[in-house]
């Protein structure tokens, strides 16, 4: 179903129909952007290329940077100056954005380098992008793993030029830029040439061919050509001494003539780069001149492309008669595999060979929804990116929150801890193959004893108070990789510091206490979904008072809020902050709570709050996400949230609500997992909720309001039977009861 993916959801301004019910009591603290760009991607790839504006936050769009609220525009219509290698993928504020090697097809002069032009006639699927530019050329890039692949229309010219930046990167707004600190370009023969850029520490290879025989091949410097030079080398680049510079090809264009630009990609140098290049190409050689037709090339990448992306839409179907619904679907799936990037035997940081990832941006935003579906439809690759993260671990000393490309200090920790111990966790309780159990298991307990670890285990608690939380649980998860291996005395120890939980709470309140939040307030991080939800619930008073907290939280009875507009100020954020409410899927804190219901046997409010959230939060066109996606981390949750199924990430559990499409089929590695329904009706924005009144699973009855992950992985069939009012089903099997064998609460 590729060609229901959008590719343009999430790339404009949040333009949705006006909320209502409960929809309009949920604030969003967050940009009203998805952050999301277009281009050409690769599930999981390490490259990816689009059209370069220079704007916030991809390179792709006209946006200046926001923090909050509706962004502000540069520029009016989409233009660009060229097409970039390397964006993130619906992040904010990540403060590495790439966009490296821009290609510039041009019939003007090399002196107006830089310049935009208008798009027109975009065009994108997965795999694919095409815009016309107002000069009169068109473009149309794909990806492999680790190459791109360029193909250019000229109009009639009697100069035509394609252009390489290697000087360029980052954005356009300001501080945005990314100078390279050494640099080097070397001509190998016509149509050929190599070049390495050091950028932000990563020294990123690049091997070339271009399909030009009747044109001549310069480098350049200064935007003035070095007619008869071969090699650029820069030794040391100061940003206050930089000049552009790069290769070229120029020479007299036909009518419709049609070239291709090749690139391969390395973070291992050129000659790594010239196979990665030859193993992502159809019918390339190891010769340049023995390489096959250029079009047969570019068509051949992006149908490869093109059936990559199709194994992994198709792996999940839905049942519906809505177009739009379809295309929010499977554009959420699309989006949720995009990223992490993994890049085998790619690190430039460890001489060794192996799984390497980045663009892990950030555990925070993916943990509990985007790498539970990875782990699903690519069990392997999840097992894959779980030894990168080892690996990390073991090379750096830290299972990292975030992790990019490029190198620096602002390493996310701020965002939580234990987050890894997570993803490790379900993998250990699935029995995947393909790690070292005792080697994790050592990282895993050093890895706690770090950063705010030291905190927890000195005082029992660490600020910001979130990390408690997070902490407790990452003792609680490497608990069960210590069960798995059979080591009773750390499962213990571990158990034990599992229970600390609860010196996060003000027994008082039945909240969190007082600290600072990110991107929240104490409220968004009060209701997650812990080991211990009895005790958690205990700790509010009983059900109905942790019932009534949950409902205050949810908006029921509030009035509608009003959502922040361009440039809000300090006062109006604080506000928002202080109303304590959900974010509705504008952000990531909360976005399990909706499920902390079913603990106290009301699942009926959990399918009034998701039924809410997918059909008035997600929409079509350029501005149909409710915030930033942020990696997948909202697309995937869309996706879980559609099947009627939530990951409880690190407790092999899925909880059950209402599917909102009549039938879906999942493929689970080798195996099928259907949902069909009885009693639906097809939802609609605004429309009445439906909740569930009886399930099947296998053919038995499910009065339980969850399944293990184990169960799910094996395939199998749930029969959900749905009606207009709330049911007793899920009213005395709670979920809780899955995990009481290993509770106990110690402060």
């Amino acid at each position: 179903m590729t060609g229901s993916v959008d590719p343009f959801i999430g790339t404009g301004v949040t333009q949705l129909p006006p909320r209502s019910g409960l929809a309009a009591t949920w604030w969003w603290p967050k940009p009203q952007i998805g952050n999301t760009h277009p281009g050409a991607t690769f599930p999981l790839g390490m490259v990816s290329a689009c059209a370069y504006s220079g704007g916030y936050p991809t390179g792709y769009g006209p946006f200046d940077l926001s923090l909050d609220g509706v962004p502000v525009r540069l520029h009016e219509g989409q233009l660009a100056s060229g097409f970039t290698h390397f964006q993130q993928s619906g992040t904010g504020a990540i403060r590495k954005y790439y966009n490296y090697f821009r290609v510039t097809p041009m019939v003007e002069p090399l002196d107006v380098l830089g310049r935009t032009w208008e798009l027109s006639d975009e065009q994108a699927e997965p795999g694919w992008y095409s815009a016309s530019l107002d000069s009169g050329i068109t473009a149309e890039l794909t990806v492999g793993p680790k190459s791109a692949v360029h193909r250019y229309t000229f109009p009639k010219h009697k100069n035509a030029r394609i252009v390489i930046d290697f000087s360029l990167g980052g954005l356009s707004i300001p501080y945005g830029a990314t100078v390279p600190l050494r640099a080097h370009i070397e001509c190998l023969e016509p149509g050929v040439a190599c070049g390495q850029i050091t950028a932000e520490g990563v020294p990123l290879s690049v091997y070339i061919e271009c399909d030009t025989p009747q044109w001549r091949q310069m480098l350049w410097y200064d935007r003035r050509l070095m007619p008869g030079g071969t090699r650029l080398d820069f030794d040391h680049i100061r940003p206050t001494t930089l000049r552009t510079f790069g290769l070229m090809w120029a020479g007299p264009s036909e009518q419709g003539e049609t070239i291709e630009l090749r690139i391969g990609f390395s973070l291992r140098g050129v000659e790594q780069a010239q196979k990665n290049l030859y193993a992502d190409s159809p019918h390339s050689n190891s010769a340049h001149s023995g390489s096959a037709p250029a079009a047969n090339r570019f068509t051949a990448r992006r149908a490869l492309t093109q059936e990559a992306w199709g194994s992994l839409v198709d792996a999940i179907t839905v049942v519906t008669p809505s177009a739009d619904r379809q295309t929010i679907f499977s554009t959420a799936l699309y989006h949720s595999l995009i990223k992490p990037c993994l890049a085998p035997s790619e690190s430039p940081f460890w001489p060794t060979p192996g799984p390497f990832a980045f663009d892990i941006s950030t555990m925070w935003d993916i943990y509990r929804t985007q790498l539970p579906l990875l782990t699903a439809l690519m069990p392997e690759r999840a097992v894959e990116l779980a030894a990168a993260l080892l690996t990390i671990c073991e090379e750096e000393g830290n299972f990292p929150i975030g992790y990019r490309m490029a190198r620096g200090s602002d390493r996310f920790s701020r965002q939580g801890s234990a987050l890894a111990h997570t993803f490790l966790a379900d993998l250990c309780q699935l029995g995947l193959p393909g790690i070292d159990w005792d080697w994790a298991l050592i990282h895993m307990s050093d890895d706690l004893r770090r950063t705010y670890g030291e905190e927890f285990l000195l005082r029992g608690e660490a600020h910001p108070i979130s990390h408690t939380l997070d902490l407790a649980f990452g003792y609680w998860c490497t608990a069960k990789v210590a069960e798995h291996l059979g080591d009773t005395t750390l499962v213990t120890q571990f158990t034990a510091l599992a229970a600390r939980w609860p010196n996060a709470f003000d027994p008082e309140l039945g909240l969190l206490k007082d600290s600072t939040f990110y991107e929240g307030s104490r409220h968004n991080y009060s209701f997650r979904l812990t080991h211990d939800m009895p005790g958690r619930i205990a700790l509010s008073g009983g059900p109905e008072r942790y019932m009534a907290q949950l409902d205050t939280f949810f908006g029921y009875g509030a009035d509608p809020v009003q959502q922040m507009g361009q440039a809000p100020g300090a006062a109006e954020v604080l506000a928002g902050y202080n109303l304590g409410r959900f974010e509705g899927l504008n952000n990531e804190p909360d976005m399990d709570v909706p499920w902390a219901y079913h603990y106290v046997g009301r699942p009926d409010r959990t399918a009034e709050i998701v039924h809410n959230v997918l059909h008035q939060q997600f929409g079509t066109g350029r501005g149909g996400l409710p915030g930033n996606d942020d990696s997948g981390g909202l697309s995937s949750w869309f996706v879980w949230a559609s099947l009627g199924l939530f990951p409880v990430a690190g407790q092999n559990m899925f909880l059950v609500n209402a599917p909102s499409f009549l039938e879906s089929s999942m493929k689970v590695g080798r195996h099928t997992f259907t949902i069909r329904t009885r009693g639906f009706t097809e939802p609609v924005p605004g429309g009445p909720v439906q909740y569930v009144q009886a399930a099947e699973f296998n053919g038995e009855p499910l009065t339980r309001t969850w399944l293990r992950a184990t169960e799910l992985h094996r395939g199998g069939e749930l029969v959900v039977e749905l009606g207009p009012e709330p049911s007793d089903w899920g009213t005395v099997e709670l979920p809780s009861q899955a995990n009481l064998s290993h509770i106990s609460s110690h402060p």
